[in-house]
C-alpha cells in the first residue's frame, strides 16, 4: 500500500511506521472493533472529503452497538481526519481515510469492558477498488456459497471487524473461481450486499435495490439513491431473488471504495449487453461530478481541507 506520512493515534499525529500496538491487544483476538471507510477527493478548491460527519456519525453508532466507547467526539474525529489530509501533502485525486477503534492491549477473555479502547485514524491514496478496468467495462460477479449471518446471530448494522470475515471468505471464492468480487444472500436466500458494498440492478428503466435488513446502512447508497431520483429515476427497495439478478438489465456496485462500479456478468449469465450500462454510465458520471465538487448541488456534503 501508499504510505503516508502521519497517522493520526489517540489524540496525536505520529510517523506512519510509529503507529503499533501490542500483539495481545484484545481485538487481535476477539475481533471486537470498528471501522469506517471515508474519502476525500481533488477538487479544483483542493481536497474536500465527501459526507464526513456521516460516516463518522456512524463509527460511533457502530462502536455504541458493539460496547466500545470511543473517548473522541464525532467534531474531534471529523477534525482530526481534515487535518490528517492536510498534513499528509497528499498529490493524488483521491485518498482513503480509514478511521477505526479497537480494544488494547491489557486484559484477555471474552469480557472486553475492562479493555483499553484505542482509536485511530490512516489515510493513504489508493486508486479504483476493484481496478480501472473494471470501473469501465465492470466487472464478473459471483454469488458466494455462503450468506450472510442472520440478524438473530450478529451486528449487521455494525461496521464491526468482526463482520468482515464473512467478506474476506466469500471474496476469496469469487476470486479463486475466476471472478473480480462476491455477492452474498441473506438467510432467507434473497440479496443482501457485495462482499463490501452496497448492489443496483436495473429493470425496466427502474432501480433496485435490496433494503438493509441485515447489511450496513450505506452512505453511498443513499447518495446514489437521492441522485437517481433527482434525475427522475423510480428507485424501489425490495427483496432481489438469485434469479432475477440474471435477467437485469443493468447492476452495478456501490460504496466509498467501490465508489460505482458496472457489473458486466453474475454467475456466468451476461448482464445486458456485456458492457456498462446507460444508466450506470449515467449515475457515475453524475456520482463523480458529486464527489470532485462539480455539481454545486451536492457541494453541502463536501468538507474542504484549507491548506
Amino acid at each position: 500500500m501508499n504510505a503516508a506520512k502521519y497517522i493520526w493515534m489517540n489524540g496525536e499525529f505520529i510517523p506512519w511506521e510509529k503507529a503499533q500496538i501490542h500483539v495481545l491487544s484484545h481485538t487481535l483476538h476477539y475481533g471486537n472493533g470498528v471501522i469506517e471507510g471515508t474519502k476525500a477527493y481533488k477538487t479544483d478548491k483542493g481536497y474536500a472529503i465527501f459526507r464526513l460527519n456521516d460516516h463518522t456519525r456512524r463509527l460511533k453508532e457502530s462502536a455504541k452497538m458493539t460496547l466500545i466507547n470511543i473517548p473522541y467526539t464525532v467534531e474531534e474525529l471529523d477534525n482530526a481526519q481534515i487535518e490528517l489530509i492536510r498534513i499528509n501533502e497528499f498529490t493524488g485525486d483521491n485518498v482513503y481515510i480509514r478511521p477505526f477503534a479497537f480494544l488494547g492491549y491489557g486484559v484477555m477473555g471474552l469480557y472486553h469492558k475492562d479493555a483499553p479502547v484505542e482509536t485511530a485514524i490512516a489515510a493513504w491514496e489508493w486508486g479504483a477498488y476493484l481496478g480501472e478496468e473494471g470501473m469501465q467495462r465492470g466487472i464478473r460477479l459471483k454469488v458466494a456459497s455462503m450468506t450472510r449471518p442472520a440478524n438473530t446471530s450478529n451486528m449487521g448494522k455494525a461496521k464491526a471487524t468482526a463482520n468482515y470475515l464473512n467478506s474476506q471468505m466469500a471474496k476469496f471464492e469469487a476470486i479463486e473461481s475466476g471472478y473480480d468480487e462476491a455477492l452474498l444472500l441473506d438467510d432467507h436466500g434473497y440479496v443482501a450486499e457485495a462482499s463490501g458494498a452496497g448492489f443496483f440492478m436495473v429493470r425496466e428503466g427502474k432501480l433496485i435495490s435490496p433494503p438493509n435488513d441485515n447489511s450496513l446502512e450505506s452512505i453511498t447508497q443513499k447518495t446514489v439513491i437521492e441522485y437517481a431520483e433527482d434525475l427522475g429515476y423510480e428507485v424501489i427497495r425490495r427483496r432481489i431473488s438469485r434469479e432475477e439478478l440474471y435477467i437485469a438489465d443493468e447492476a452495478f456496485l456501490t460504496g466509498t471504495a467501490a465508489e460505482i462500479t458496472p457489473v458486466r456478468e453474475i454467475d456466468a449469465r451476461i448482464v445486458g449487453e456485456g458492457h456498462r450500462g446507460p444508466i450506470t454510465e449515467k449515475i457515475q458520471s453524475g456520482y463523480f461530478d458529486i464527489v470532485f465538487g462539480r455539481n454545486k448541488k451536492y457541494e453541502h456534503y463536501l468538507t474542504y481541507v484549507t491548506q
